[in-house]
């Protein structure tokens, strides 16, 4: 096995092997990948999947690979995905920062000094950040237990070991908190640092949050157990009665019927109907109303046969056939028997022509306004006006 030797050679392995990783990361919590599985996304390169065997990236365990432990945990971590509750981590890091603070203490190199406080600063950053991870790991695990567990003993059993880390991580809080009061006097003489003082202030509210979020994991724990012990209880009784039913001795041996008969809960009620009449009006004339009684009856197997209702004979009056003439005037016609008269103004052509239906003066007009309009290029419009019936009206010529 051979470990990387520079971060070049990580970076470059990580940019490579993306997509195996992952899916490598993405189905963690299944046993592991097939070998098939693996090359194919490879690419058939069985050389890069011993790279990674070698390099401790992957682990082969009974013909599977999973992502090696070191890796899988820091993705996790990076990612904040990690459902595992390390209540020891806090406890690592509390005995670092009293090691540290002794050394500081002792310490006579001043850059010996300040890498010891940066030390120290980037612990107690570490124990606010774990014990926020932690408490969030805890309250999804006590949810997914609860609704996802199948097995009552091991649903039980987790929810009071989740029990016994809130107490653990709530002590861990306390001895936190306590190691800054304690070393906060002569620790800050000698420090005198503003971004230490920043961060103990940040570190005393997160704790502060993090103590009061695991009272109210604390009392969900204590309800889901109550109720599981309900619920048991429940089942205890119900297999009792079911026994006792077997055995025929139900009735006799308890007053089932006097609690049933003395119980008015809802759920022995009958459930209520109400029958909806439909119109005889609308079975006769929707369409959708006859196909469901055409169903109806041949489920039901009546040897009724339902007819359609037949319309009434239309009436001789709606098939006689009426005609109606329209005379209608042909603006061309006039047009070219204007052109081809001895007259030269066409108003006073079309007073003078027969048309085929009696026309008023309106008409006329009209007539007149829509030849010039139709048939301007054959036309001449000149300036002048004459006046008819008060309307004057423009002399129009032949072309």
């Amino acid at each position: 096995m051979s470990k990387f030797t520079s971060l070049k050679e990580l970076f470059s392995m990580l940019r490579r092997e993306e997509k195996i990783l992952t899916d490598f990361f993405q189905k963690r919590k299944l046993a592991g990948l097939k070998y098939d599985y693996v090359v194919d996304i490879l690419e058939d390169d069985d050389d890069r999947l011993r790279f990674l065997v070698n390099k401790e990236v992957v682990r082969e365990n009974s013909g599977s690979y999973e992502l090696d432990g070191l890796f899988l945990n820091f993705f996790e971590q990076v990612l904040d995905t990690n459902e595992e509750i390390n209540v020891a981590y806090i406890n690592e890091n509390i005995e670092t920062i009293k090691q540290n603070i002794n050394y500081y203490a002792n310490e006579k190199s001043e850059t010996k000094r300040r890498e010891y406080l940066r030390k120290i600063k980037n612990t107690l950053r570490n124990i606010a950040n774990i014990t926020i991870r932690n408490i969030i790991s805890l309250k999804r695990n006590v949810d997914n237990t609860y609704k996802n567990e199948a097995n009552y003993k091991n649903k039980k059993l987790k929810l009071q070991n989740f029990d016994k880390k809130s107490n653990d991580i709530n002590t861990l809080i306390t001895q936190a908190e306590k190691l800054v009061d304690e070393n906060e006097q002569l620790f800050f003489k000698t420090a005198a640092d503003d971004e230490l003082n920043n961060i103990i202030i940040s570190l005393k509210i997160n704790l502060d949050k993090s103590k009061h979020n695991l009272i109210e994991i604390k009392k969900q724990i204590i309800n889901f157990l109550n109720q599981i012990q309900a619920q048991n209880v429940l089942i205890e009784k119900l297999h009792k009665i079911k026994y006792l039913k077997d055995q025929v001795t139900l009735k006799s041996s308890t007053d089932i019927e006097k609690v049933l008969l003395q119980n008015n809960a809802v759920v022995f009620e009958s459930l209520p109907q109400y029958p909806l009449k439909l119109s005889l009006n609308y079975l006769q004339t929707d369409e959708t109303a006859h196909e469901t009684i055409l169903k109806i009856a041949a489920r039901k197997k009546t040897g009724v046969k339902m007819l359609r209702p037949v319309a009434d004979e239309i009436s001789s009056e709606y098939l006689d056939t009426q005609t109606e003439n329209e005379i209608i005037i042909n603006h061309e016609l006039i047009k070219n028997a204007f052109l081809a008269s001895g007259y030269n103004s066409l108003w006073d052509f079309a007073e003078s022509y027969k048309y085929p239906k009696e026309v008023s003066f309106e008409d006329m007009v009209l007539i007149y306004c829509q030849i010039v309009s139709l048939y301007e290029k054959d036309l001449t419009i000149t300036a002048d006006f004459q006046e008819k019936n008060g309307v004057k009206i423009a002399v129009v010529t032949k072309s």
